[in-house]
């Protein structure tokens, strides 16, 4: 995948940075089986990776995100590090292989915090595969630049339209898993992701954990590929909305306890992720469409932790 900045778009003096790719099927194909190698084998009720994974509208806006925390940062005079601390996915559709994908960010707003500052920054993802006039996924992500002082406050880092609303309650069910540090790398190399605390245990102990860590959104397409096997017949296109926050880091060799909640029809599914150390991720839910449900409209906004 070759990434290629939009012309006129140039950092924190834009505020709104653009860049475009090429999606090859082999990088859908890589993200999804490294996510989903922590699956049983491919058998009933767990299908084989064929579509793209709903979590790759992140991978492709993820390098954008990167660079304008860059910019937003680049008169910091001391070191600044990056905590996600909560994602929003919506999504009236996959990305498609082959498709040249263009994504446009914005920052929405900043809020000084006693650690650094918040940001808010939302992503437009569009693709030639329908035409490119409407965007096909929207994503909001919330940050925690810690370390920051110079960028003054401005907008709303609380925009976006509440999680849906789960009618009424179904079976609740709970899958487990243990993390392995050969799964962290294989996520790390398929997302793009290469932040040495997944990669290098001195690194991740000079950021202060005891080992490399997962990748928090990895937990959340394991989560994601858990919910799609059991409540979607296996089929990642009915998945239109993802949200969850951050909590605590997932270290291998741990317990990882994805617990679920489908509501009655199953279209809503609230997921917690547990350690023994508490919860890792926390308010999360996917929302899937009817089955055979037309794609519509890419829903607007989302949300993030107050």
């Amino acid at each position: 995948m070759t990434t290629t900045p939009i012309e006129g778009t140039t950092g924190a003096q834009a505020l709104a940075p653009a860049a475009a790719s090429t999606v090859t099927a082999a990088r859908l194909t890589a993200y999804r089986d490294a996510v989903r190698s922590a699956l049983p084998a491919a058998g009933p009720g767990h299908p084989a990776a064929g579509p793209a994974s709903p979590v790759h509208a992140f991978v492709l806006a993820h390098t954008v995100a990167e660079q304008t925390v860059a910019a937003l940062t680049a008169a910091e005079t001391g070191p600044v590090s990056v905590v996600h601390l909560g994602q929003d996915i919506r999504c009236r559709r996959l990305v498609a292989a082959g498709e040249r994908v263009t994504v446009r960010l914005d920052v929405l707003g900043a809020r000084r915090e006693p650690r650094g500052t918040r940001v808010a920054l939302r992503s437009l993802l569009t693709g030639d595969a329908d035409g490119g006039a409407e965007p096909f996924a929207e994503l909001l992500t919330s940050a925690l630049l810690v370390g920051a002082t110079a960028l003054d406050p401005f907008g709303d880092i609380s925009a976006g339209a509440p999680a849906p609303k789960p009618a009424g309650s179904g079976e609740p069910a709970v899958a487990t898993h243990e993390l392995t540090e050969e799964w962290i790398g294989r996520y790390a190399h398929a997302s793009g992701d290469l932040n040495p605390i997944h990669l290098d245990d001195e690194a991740a102990r000079a950021a202060g954990f005891g080992s490399v860590i997962a990748h928090g959104m990895s937990v959340v397409a394991l989560a994601v590929e858990e919910i799609t096997d059991r409540y979607a017949d296996g089929d990642p296109s009915r998945v239109r909305g993802i949200g969850a926050r951050f909590s605590s880091p997932v270290a291998p060799g741990e317990e990882l306890r994805l617990e679920l909640q489908p509501d009655a029809a199953g279209l809503v599914v609230r997921f917690t992720g547990r350690t023994p150390a508490g919860p890792a991720v926390k308010s999360g839910w996917v929302q899937l469409a009817d089955p055979g449900a037309a794609s519509g409209a890419v829903p607007t906004g989302g949300s993030h932790e107050q």
